[in-house]
This record gives C-alpha cells, sequence and structure tokens, in this order.
C-alpha cells in the first residue's frame, strides 16, 4: 500500500488530475492506474525517495525503479518511467537539473546546464571525471543549476554553473563546466538544496565550509564582511555545538539540524530516548524561512513553544521558501511560503513562525519515524517508507559476497534473499552465546514475517515494531562503545587513523571499507578467512593449522603494516595469503604485504 500526502503547486507539473491547481490541504497520492494494479507487487508502489524541483518531480521505488513526471512537452502530464539500466539508489532534482546515482557507484544526470546539446538526455556525468580512480560514487546533491558528487574517495565534484561561485571558483575565471571539477577533498558529506545556489560541505574533521550566494547570509558566515557572494569554499565559524544531522537550503535561507550530545549525560539508564534535537536557520526573514521575524547571519535557533521538552524533531525539509518539520509525537510543522498552499494549512497565508498542520489519519499508530517529508519548490510530501537496507545492501553484500561465508538469511522489503553474518548480531547483543540463543528461541517462535522485522529492527538499528521491539530489548546490548562500533562499520566513520581503508574492487570498480570490519568479519571464520584454495581439481581445500597462522600475519599487518618478527615464515604461508588476497580482489596499500613476507622469507633462510 502507498502512504503518500500531497499538498501544494498542482500546475507545474500537475500531480494529481481533476485536483485544483492549488491544494492547501494535504490529500491522498494516488499513482496512475494504481486501483486497476490492486494485485501488483506491493514494492512496485513502496516508496524508497522522492525529489522535485521547479520542472520534474521524481519517485523512487524500493525496487530501484523510478518514474517522472514532466511540467514540459507533457500535455497529459503522465508519469514517465526512467530508463536506467542500473538499480537507482538515489534521485535528486534541482530547479532544473535531475541526477540519479545507481547502486554501481554511476551517476546519470540532465538538464541544459549539465547537457547543453541534449538537456533532456540522461548521461553519466561520473565517467567525465578525470580522475579515472575517483569515479565511484557515493552520494550526490543537485542544487538550483549545479550538480554536486561525492566519490567513495571523499572527494567533491561540481558540475554545471558558477554564476554565483556555488562551485567554489571565482566567476570569472570558471563561469560554467560541462564536465566535473574537483572541489574539496576529505569530505564526509554534502548538502544544498532543489532552489539553492550555495552549498555546504562537512569534511571528516566534523568542520563545515559554504560558498556560493550569500546575499541574505544564508551561509551562516556574518554580516557586513561576508555580505556578496562567496566564491571560495569558506570555513564556517560559530556553529552550535552538536552532531551535525542534516544541512538544508532554500533560496534565500538554510536551516541546520543540530543533535545535542550531552542530552543524556542525566538521563536515567533504562530509558531509551534520542538525544535532542534542535532546529538552527540563518538568511533573510522576510521571505518567511527563517522560523523566525528578524534577520540572521549566523546559526540561530528556531524556537517554539511546539517543540516540547518531550518531543523529538525526526525528519525536516526545506522547499523554495518553505520549511515542514516532523516530530516524535506525531506532529506537522510549518512555517514559511504559503502561496500555492505549500503549508498545507487549508489558506495561502504566509506564515512566519512555526504553526501545526493538522494531518488525515495515517499508519502514524505502526511507528512515526518511518515517515518522512519532503518539500519540493512549492510542493510538500509526507510519506511512508520502511526501513532502508543501503547500509546491508550496500556494504555487507559488496564485501561478502560468498553466501557459503553466511550464516544468517533473511528477506528485504521487496523480497530479495539477503545472505547476512552473526557479526553484526555479535556486537549488537551481549556478546554472549546464550544472549544469541535467547534471541534464536524468540525468532522460532514467531512468524516469517514477525522473524523478518525483527532481523530488520537489529540490523537497521530502527525500532519498526515497538511490541517485538519489547520482547528483545532486554538481551539487545545498548553499550555506547558497541553502537559507536556499529556506527564506523556502517557509516565508515573511523576515528583511529589507523584504521585505514581496505580498497575491495569489482570488475573494475573499487570499493572502500574499514579495515575494522575485515577483522570483525575474520574473527567469526578464524582459520577460514584465509584458508581457500583451489587445487587442480578445483576442490576448495582448508589448511587449518597453516591458516591461522596465515590469518595471525593478515591480522597483525592490518593494524600494524609489519609482520611480527617471531612468525617462521614458509613458502607455503606465502602461497596462502596470495591466494587469499586474490580471492577476496584486495587492492593492497603500502607496505605491500606479500612483497613484506618474501622479503622476511629471504632474510629468515
Amino acid at each position: 500500500m502507498n502512504d503518500c500526502l500531497y499538498f501544494g503547486d498542482n500546475e507545474e507539473p500537475k500531480l494529481i488530475k481533476n485536483e485544483p491547481e492549488k491544494i492547501t490541504k494535504p490529500i491522498q497520492f494516488k499513482f496512475e492506474n494504481e486501483n486497476e494494479n490492486e494485485n501488483e507487487n506491493e514494492n512496485e508502489k513502496q516508496i524508497k525517495q522522492i525529489s522535485s524541483g521547479y520542472f520534474s518531480t521524481i519517485f523512487l521505488f524500493k525496487n530501484g525503479k523510478a518514474i517522472e513526471y514532466l511540467t514540459e512537452n507533457d500535455s497529459n502530464q503522465n508519469p514517465e518511467k526512467i530508463q536506467i539500466e542500473e538499480n537507482i539508489q538515489k534521485v535528486t532534482v534541482g530547479y532544473d537539473n535531475e541526477a540519479i546515482l545507481t547502486k554501481e557507484g554511476n551517476v546519470f544526470a540532465k538538464g541544459k546546464d549539465i547537457n547543453p546539446e541534449n538537456s533532456k538526455e540522461f548521461i553519466n556525468i561520473s565517467s567525465l571525471i578525470e580522475d579515472k580512480n575517483d569515479r565511484i560514487i557515493q552520494d550526490i546533491v543537485s542544487a538550483t543549476f549545479s550538480i554536486y558528487l561525492l566519490t567513495s574517495n571523499q572527494n567533491v565534484y561540481g558540475i554545471g554553473s558558477n554564476e554565483f561561485g556555488q562551485l567554489g571558483f571565482d566567476y570569472e575565471t570558471l563561469e560554467k563546466t560541462e564536465k566535473p571539477i574537483l572541489m574539496m577533498k576529505n569530505v564526509s558529506r554534502i548538502f544544498s538544496g532543489n532552489s539553492s545556489t550555495s552549498i555546504f560541505l562537512l569534511n571528516s574533521n566534523q568542520e563545515l565550509f559554504g560558498c556560493g550566494w550569500n546575499y541574505s547570509g544564508q551561509l551562516g558566515l556574518g554580516y557586513p564582511e561576508y555580505e556578496g557572494l562567496i566564491q571560495k569554499l569558506t570555513k564556517i565559524q560559530n556553529i552550535p555545538k552538536g552532531k551535525i544531522i542534516d544541512i538544508q537550503c532554500g533560496f534565500y535561507h538554510s536551516i541546520i539540524l543540530i543533535e545535542n550530545e550531552n542530552q543524556n549525560e542525566n538521563q536515567n539508564e533504562n530509558q531509551n530516548q534520542n538525544p535532542k534535537r534542535k532546529l538552527y536557520s540563518c538568511g533573510n526573514y522576510k521571505f518567511n524561512g527563517l522560523g523566525k521575524t528578524q534577520n540572521t547571519y549566523e546559526f540561530t535557533e528556531i524556537k517554539s513553544s511546539l517543540f516540547e521538552n518531550d518531543d523529538n524533531i525526526l525528519d525536516f525539509s526545506v522547499g523554495n521558501v518553505h520549511t515542514l518539520i516532523l516530530t516524535s509525537n506525531s506532529k506537522l510543522i510549518g512555517f514559511g511560503d504559503n502561496e500555492y498552499g505549500q503549508l498545507g494549512t487549508g489558506d495561502t497565508i504566509n506564515q512566519s513562525i512555526p504553526i501545526q498542520i493538522e494531518l488525515p489519519e495515517l499508519r502514524f499508530n505502526e511507528n512515526i519515524s518511518n515517515y518522512h517529508i519532503y518539500c519540493g519548490f512549492r510542493k510538500s510530501f509526507l510519506y511512508y517508507s520502511l526501513p532502508s537496507f543501503s547500509n546491508l545492501e550496500e556494504d555487507l553484500i559488496k564485501l561478502f559476497e560468498r553466501k557459503e561465508f553466511c550464516d544468517i538469511s533473511f528477506k528485504t522489503e521487496n523480497g530479495e534473499i539477503i545472505s547476512a553474518h552473526k557479526l553484526i548480531l555479535k556486537y549488537r547483543l551481549n556478546q554472549n552465546e546464550n544472549e544469541i540463543e535467547k534471541l534464536q528461541e524468540i525468532i522460532s517462535n514467531k512468524s516469517i514475517k514477525e522473524s523478518n522485522q525483527i532481523f530488520e529492527m537489529i540490523y537497521s538499528n530502527r525500532i519498526i515494531n515497538p511490541k517485538l521491539y519489547s520482547e528483545i530489548k532486554e538481551i539487545i546490548n545498548l553499550n555506547e562503545k558497541i553502537e559507536e562500533t556499529i556506527k564506523r562499520i556502517y557509516l565508515n566513520e573511523n576515528e583511529n587513523e589507523n584504521e585505514k581503508d581496505f580498497i575491495i574492487e569489482r570488475k573494475e570498480k573499487q570499493y572502500k571499507f574499514p579495515k575494522l570490519i575485515l577483522i570483525m568479519r575474520s574473527e567469526l571464520y578464524r582459520g577460514m578467512f584465509l584458508s581457500v584454495t583451489e587445487d587442480k581439481s578445483n576442490k576448495v581445500t582448508d589448511y587449518s593449522e597453516l591458516s591461522n597462522k596465515s590469518f595471525q600475519i593478515f591480522e597483525y599487518w592490518i593494524y600494524s603494516n609489519q609482520i611480527k618478527d617471531e612468525i617462521q615464515i614458509t613458502q607455503e604461508i606465502i602461497d596462502e595469503v596470495r591466494i587469499g588476497i586474490d580471492y577476496f580482489q584486495l587492492n593492497q596499500t603500502n607496505p605491500n604485504l606479500i612483497d613484506l613476507l618474501i622479503n622476511k622469507f629471504h632474510n629468515q633462510n
């Protein structure tokens, strides 16, 4: 079942037929022929993401397919399937451009600033990056006239217009570019908006930089010395303390969501509450996007009685000049421009400060955290989405493709069988076999659907079914260090510089993974990780004792880039380690392990 509400501009494009050009109260969104296909696979209509600009809106579904509603040259305004052969992971739409990120790490984009010769044709812009070893993309953002790519090597490239300095170069030097140009290295996240001419980049040290249009103070740099175009990436000072969860930009303003990491210091240990999140904004208040009634040139808190002490911000979204917020107490809150009814208040009156919006009954009784808000240029969506398996699918499957090494399997929401590993269970539980047995006992008495939901909760770290969660919460270890470990595994946030990345090559493409996950993975299969070799009959053989030594060498090298002095190197060990490296297609970093082994072997002999 598709749960999606829509309100706002219904003219460009006309998303819902037989409805007025301005929809001022949330109504149920239905895709074309939805009623005629009630027996169709439910995953065909399970929305994963929505992105909308001025000229188009794209719906991405759980099965990796997407449809597009266009304004231009579409008199009937029927949706069209996007013809990309690869599975789509993310879609972004700017004012007049679109970008699609596939699970293979490719980016296809279109728009007059991207491909002037044929602005309606998708081209692979990631293939245009000059450095061939830097073409695997992990995130994308579309702004008004520009698109930004974050590579697996943590480099950010920009393509499109630089009219407002949004590519980080002087406008007179670089007016526009039709191929991605390197803007900044060592970047962990990128932020912008569908109608923005500004960009924020967060580096691995949690330092924030910005450039682009700043005449309204939307970069948060202060006033008046930074008023105007900022054509060079500039560090943002005076950011509120805490962890940056998200930044979204409108045309005249920017809003940042900060999580207060000190919130739980005095909290009862038995309470399972999220750290408090707060919203801060900067820019020009006259366009109603700030949630306050005065200009702010640095990020200052949006205060409202609607944000109660026991309430928390789950999701927010920024359109051209309007903002919507979803809280843990099932409140929908909005402020900003409402000319087209995009606030859903039932009228077209602008709102300069936050107000609560009445919603029809949805599936909030299941879990409010599974709802998402998206603000288009002057339209709004509230939609239900099952927890994403992107971390598991993108990280674990790419790393552990061999099913014979898996010890858990379950179905994703689109029916795909995921072969997984107990390492996640091992570190999410109390690292105690008795606890795992308790969990298995609970699961054995559940239906397949409930069992899969339990696995989803453990793997995705989301409480998607409170009733089931209450049955297993006693055996789930909420220890902070364990949660940090999982976070580093999933998000590749390695605070320890010694935990360098492993590069795994697959079909001329590279994937980066923390070495920590290899160690955790191999701990569960000691004597097996590097025990795989093939004789002339192509039979898999296990050299038990020899493999243990090879594993110790491999493990020590991962941590130290050295080989233990006391280990006696044999030709069999060299051959086995070489087979293991080839088997997992590991691209070794210096110093090369095989070279170290050979040198030590010659020295010992």
